[in-house]
């Protein structure tokens, strides 16, 4: 299936019905890397570009963790690879780190953070309450999904976090309701208090994420999984309005203040790409911010 690539795959584990994880042997990216950022993995020659958030990573080892979800061609397809098989590209590591790691420790060590995860949401999480628990900070953690077979990464979580609380939508597993429900239960009927919320998952859920937050003045960081194709900016791909600025998920990111995020735009440029001319319309709206062919939305004729 694999070439003679680099970047081989040491091991592979089914974490659900279509949830994977692999340790990926890439030393220079494992040596450089930070809870936050991401790598953008290529198969093949022809292989489709697919950004993942870097989920856990090994220095001494020289390997770095990545979780997916199967669900288009390209993700069914890497699902296919096994260990020992390589991948062409794993470029990172790229995006910024999380703004924890660089926070003064003793400003860091006044705040009450809750992390909150949605679906796969949960692997770009858990290098954040690792790297919080090996530098001597608590913090509290919620795992949601739609049911209790969609739930990730619960056992290495509970070896970091103190408080973990995991809840289903269904109430097949943990408590039943959906994350805003938990946070309105720790909040209002536990007594909990917050400075800060991490949210990391789907877009839908990072939205109403911080339109709770923000009625309880609680500042809440997302991570925002646009679109990407280069990882460097110069698609416009990952284009998201901040407040009223334009910023770049890819190089300004991911992490964002969620109270500023345009989330309704964000939702929408994602379903426009899934037809062509959606893709057409973006580039022409957007301008000289979205000219790379590399998008999918570039009309070679124009070129020649």
């Amino acid at each position: 299936m694999a070439g003679n690539y680099s970047y081989t795959i040491t091991k592979k584990e089914k974490l659900s019905n279509a949830i994977y994880l692999m340790d990926v042997k890439a030393p220079r990216v494992a040596k450089n890397c930070y809870p936050g950022q991401f790598v953008i993995v290529k198969m093949d020659e022809k292989g489709e570009r697919i950004p993942l958030t870097i989920c856990d990573y090994d220095r001494e080892a020289g390997t770095v963790t990545i979780v997916f979800q199967a669900l288009g061609a390209s993700t069914q397809l890497m699902a296919g690879y096994e260990e020992g098989e390589a991948f062409r590209d794993f470029t990172g590591p790229l995006g910024h780190k999380s703004e924890l790691i660089d926070m003064p420790r003793e400003e860091l060590s006044k705040l009450k953070i809750l992390f909150v995860a949605g679906g796969v949401g949960a692997a770009p999480v858990y290098p954040q309450v690792k790297w919080m628990k090996e530098n001597g900070y608590d913090v509290d953690c919620i795992i949601g999904a739609r049911n209790k077979d969609l739930i990730i990464l619960e056992d290495r979580m509970k070896e970091m976090v103190e408080n973990l609380y995991i809840t289903t939508d269904d109430g097949s597993y943990g408590f039943k309701g959906n994350v805003n429900d938990c946070i309105k239960d720790l909040v209002n009927n536990q007594g909990k208090q917050y400075d800060l919320v991490i949210a990391i998952g789907p877009m839908i859920m990072m939205k109403f994420v911080c339109i709770l937050t923000k009625e309880l003045g609680i500042r809440t960081i997302v991570s925002m999984n646009p679109v990407m194709v280069d990882g460097t900016g110069m698609c416009g791909a990952c284009r998201l309005t901040i407040g009223n600025e334009v910023k770049f998920a890819c190089v300004d990111g991911p992490e964002f203040d969620g109270h500023l995020v345009n989330f309704d735009e964000a939702m929408k440029r994602l379903q426009m790409y899934k037809t062509e001319e959606g893709k057409v319309t973006l580039r022409q709206r957007e301008g000289a911010t979205h000219h790379h062919p590399g998008c999918g939305c570039h009309d070679e004729n124009e070129e020649k």
